[in-house]
């Protein structure tokens, strides 16, 4: 993976192109040049609603925070657990 972002609205216009218009999703990456797996991803983004993709994006950071906290707690746990 090259780390190269897009701007959301390249992103979206490839999904147009794949949904209204047909075409083929690695028609679309060649010609925007990027991975074929990108646009399978975008599509899925950006195929839903975006009220629903914000509560979806809102759902995956509050997943994030739990399980650092989780680690956070278990690494405490042991420096406690070490000391007895």
């Amino acid at each position: 993976m090259s780390g190269k972002r897009y701007p959301e609205e390249f992103k979206v216009e490839a999904v147009k192109q794949v949904i209204e218009r047909g075409d083929a999703v690695a028609d679309v990456a060649a010609r925007i040049t990027v991975s074929v797996y990108s646009p399978y991803d975008w599509i899925k983004r950006y195929s839903m609603p975006e009220s629903e993709r914000i509560e979806q994006h809102g759902r995956r950071r509050r997943s994030a925070r739990a399980a650092e906290a989780l680690v956070r707690i278990g690494s405490t746990d042991r420096v406690v657990a070490e000391a007895c």
